[in-house]
């Protein structure tokens, strides 16, 4: 009886092991099942046209914007044929020609990789879009010896009024020219259409610069830098906002001369003020506006004897005003020491008044763009430009430095 019972307690033993046995592989396999369903809700049990749509129809010149809903911890790679275009969760899409371009999302995530498919149709706008500025937002110049005259100051015009005059000037394929005045001096204009972000220059600002003649003035003669912002109407309310500009980082911008942030204040003249002649034939008062920055320097703006109006914004009533920026290094060198002898050199890249309107060197590349931290940024392209002047100098009997500004236009409507 004995020896039974210890059989049938060895028996029930394997039994029961068997049973223990059976219920840890159950376990580990349901373990298994859940993890794997966990990956695959990861990135989603929905086929190619719910993550994407079978095509999408786009104008040309206008902003394609596809967001999904794919976790923001995956890795994303958008391609149009073997180009990568983008490795950010959302695309943002334009181009200027009418084409069918076939789209590639690759979506990697825990590992797993999934493959979406779609057609981009970029069709022909309504109506009919122009190069060149549509829209003029903003104008204010600084103090110069053009301020007043280009565009003309009209007795009783306010602000609102001169922006329009600087719209009458830049607007369209026939647009004359405005004078910034010195550093800080702006206007602000916009396209009727986005000019894309491709691959090379994509816009060009006309001015009045110039080079010599001779070769050792290559790349100098009057050359005035602007620095140039741009944005991109993200928000989509047509006009540009604070938070969507960007500058280009032309070539002096990461030099260690370059002043970020850099204010002027300039100060109206008294009304009844004496001029101080000074000792050249051109200086009709060298003691005509004062002006002070926020690097604790001061000074004066010269008046010579080739423009007698203010220099200081006539519609401007309070007694002083600032403007601001980036700063770049003095641009003009007296060559020989005479006094006619002032040239302005001409910077590598990046700048609006910066080389002659048919030469490459006035293109830009959006590609240039920084953020306020100078780190480049990816815009999709742009619909509003600033351009101020960028230098605070006198150059002798030329007057101070002053960026023109005489049109822009995109690069890729024709």
């Amino acid at each position: 009886m004995k020896e039974n019972s210890n059989s049938n307690f060895y028996e029930n033993g394997k039994i029961h092991f068997k049973i223990l046995k059976i219920a840890l592989l159950l376990i580990l396999l349901l373990e298994f099942i859940a993890c794997g369903t966990d990956k695959e809700e990861d990135l989603g049990d929905e086929n190619p046209t719910e993550i994407l749509k079978e095509s999408y129809t786009i104008n040309r010149f206008k902003v394609l914007n596809i967001i999904t809903d794919l976790p923001e911890n995956s890795q994303f790679i958008w391609s149009i044929n073997d180009s990568v275009i983008s490795q950010s969760s959302q695309l943002d899409f334009i181009s200027p020609y009418l084409k069918n371009y076939p789209l590639t999302l690759k979506v990697e995530t825990n590992g797993v990789i999934k493959t979406y498919q779609s057609i981009i149709n970029v069709t022909k706008e309504t109506g009919n879009y122009s190069k060149y500025i549509s829209n003029v937002f903003d104008f204010r110049p600084a103090i110069g010896q053009f301020t007043n005259e280009i565009p003309e100051y009209v007795s009783g015009n306010t602000e609102t009024n001169l922006i329009s005059t600087a719209k009458k000037s830049l607007v369209g394929s026939n647009s004359t020219m405005v004078s910034l005045g010195g550093f800080g001096g702006y206007v602000v204009f916009g396209f009727d259409h986005t000019i894309p972000n491709r691959n090379g220059r994509d816009f060009k600002i006309l001015g009045n610069a110039f080079w010599g003649n001779e070769a050792s003035e290559a790349r100098s003669g009057s050359c005035e830098p602007g620095i140039i912002l741009v944005a991109y109407d993200k928000n989509k309310n047509g006009k540009p906002d604070e938070d969507e500009w960007y500058e280009i980082a032309g070539s002096e911008y990461f030099k260690n001369t370059t002043i970020k942030n850099y204010s002027i204040t300039y100060f109206k003249p008294e009304v009844n003020k004496a001029p101080v002649a000074g000792d050249e034939f051109w200086q009709a008062d060298v003691e005509y506006i004062k002006w002070q920055d926020n690097l604790g320097n001061s000074g004066h703006k010269t008046q010579n004897s080739f423009h007698n109006q203010s220099y200081y914004p006539l519609w401007i009533s309070d007694a002083s005003y600032s403007l601001k920026g980036t700063k770049i290094e003095n641009n003009f060198y007296n060559q020989s020491g005479a006094e006619n002898e002032w040239l302005g050199k001409s910077l590598d890249f990046g700048y609006a008044d910066n080389a002659p309107n048919n030469d490459e060197a006035s293109n830009i590349d959006i590609s240039w763009a920084v953020d306020k931290n100078g780190n480049y940024v990816k815009l999709p392209g742009i619909d509003f430009i600033k351009v101020y002047t960028a230098v605070n100098q006198e150059a002798g009997w030329l007057g101070e430095v002053s960026t023109e500004v005489a049109g822009a236009y995109d690069l890729y409507l024709n």
